[in-house]
């Protein structure tokens, strides 16, 4: 009777484990969307270069079937098959490549091509990361869909640290007016809802236009030289500001340079951006 029991007890362990791991999952999106997936996400597709990142971030970067253009980091990400770019997505390619879920960008790619998937019963999951904390949040959530939680969990958690880290360094320190130059034709910048505003915040910036209503607001000459930035910021040439003497960043050299890719993409990466910049704030201070 006892070994009748055992076995009764390990059959009943043994339906128990296989219905939790065919159990559903489920995500909301950036878009409020409840996203469900039956099982484990095994072919994944991104539609923008920072949910690449974020996919690999998440321990998930082999199960990634396909990418859009300029995915290029890490390396791996080179090799995949191109579905496209963020603005445009080749949906024949997508339907041979047999995703069972793909991941976009809710502000980045055409609601029209979104919609084409989702008619075509193809699950797609929307990031929107504006602040610092949507990176970790999104790396554990796609570590949730993908089934690597354990990965997702440490890097999320490594993320999380070194932000509380640069926070507690600099984010009580003397405000720093600081203008981030997005593009210098138009003259374009980033305004407090922006992902690169945090990281001006985090840094004990305060950003000359954060209180603009759009994202990623077109500015003139004369609206920078109203608000005397101590630091600017850029991400390309910042030669023109030289013509400008009366400016404090320039008098005092604080003409800042960091790779776009560690400050323009929405991803872990963004932690080494954010360090230079608040080493470079650091100096203007």
């Amino acid at each position: 009777m006892r070994t009748i029991g055992r076995l009764a007890a390990a059959l009943i362990a043994l339906l128990l484990a296989s219905a939790s791991a065919a159990a559903p999952i489920s995500a909301v999106d950036d878009a409020g969307r409840t996203v469900a997936l039956f099982a484990p996400a095994q072919r994944i597709l991104s539609l923008a270069p920072h949910v690449t990142e974020l996919v690999f971030a998440a321990g998930a970067g082999a199960r990634l079937a396909g990418v859009t253009s300029f995915s290029d980091y890490p390396a791996a990400a080179k090799s995949l098959p191109l579905v496209g770019d963020y603005g445009k997505i080749d949906a024949e390619r997508i339907l041979a490549l047999k995703p069972d879920l793909v991941i976009g960008w809710r502000s980045g790619n055409s609601a029209a091509d979104v919609a084409a998937l989702e008619r075509l019963g193809i699950p797609v999951f929307l990031t929107e990361p504006r602040r610092l904390e949507d990176i970790p949040r999104l790396i554990e959530t796609i570590g949730e869909l993908a089934g690597t939680r354990r990965e997702a969990a440490a890097a999320a958690a490594g993320f999380r640290a070194e932000a509380a880290e640069l926070r507690r360094r600099y984010g009580g320190r003397r405000p720093v007016r600081v203008f981030y130059e997005i593009w210098h034709d138009p003259l374009l910048t980033i305004n407090g809802a922006h992902l690169i505003g945090d990281v001006i915040g985090l840094c004990g910036g305060r950003n000359l236009f954060s209180s603009a209503a759009s994202l990623t607001p077109a500015v003139s000459v004369e609206d920078v030289l109203a608000g005397n930035p101590e630091a600017i910021v850029a991400s390309h040439s910042l030669q023109g500001w030289r013509t400008y003497p009366r400016l404090a960043a320039v008098r005092r050299g604080s003409l800042f340079f960091i790779d776009p890719d560690l400050i323009q993409r929405q991803t872990p990466r963004i932690l080494t951006g954010a360090r230079r910049m608040c080493e470079q704030i650091e100096r203007a201070r």
